[in-house]
């Protein structure tokens, strides 16, 4: 478990040592990578045909592929739950850092 506060942050650079803190299981960095991916992957779908039902999946694809890595992984709650938004960014922010070699998959 972290040391980092949980319970409040006021900006989105206090909340992503945190963020990390809660992805050390390789696995679950590995499922978020993929359901970002998955994510993208709709939405140029979406951008292609113009059907909106590619949408639907983007959260489903995103969510599930990452609250696997947690439940069964991590062995976590997923950020989510108490902070929506920072998460979000999170999940972006370290798709980008993977990305980028910062993070190892």
């Amino acid at each position: 478990m972290s040391d980092v506060r949980t319970d409040h942050f006021r900006t989105f650079a206090e909340f992503y040592p945190y963020y990390l803190s809660e992805h050390r299981n390789r696995t679950c960095r590995r499922l978020h990578f993929a359901g970002s991916l998955g994510a993208l992957a709709l939405l140029a779908a979406f951008a292609v045909t113009a059907d909106p039902w590619w949408l639907l999946g983007v959260p489903v694809c995103g969510y599930a592929f990452a609250w696997v890595g947690h439940f069964f992984f991590e062995k976590n709650r997923p950020a989510t739950f108490r902070h929506p938004w920072y998460s979000l960014i999170g999940d972006w922010a370290m798709f980008r850092d993977i990305c980028l070699g910062r993070i190892r998959l």
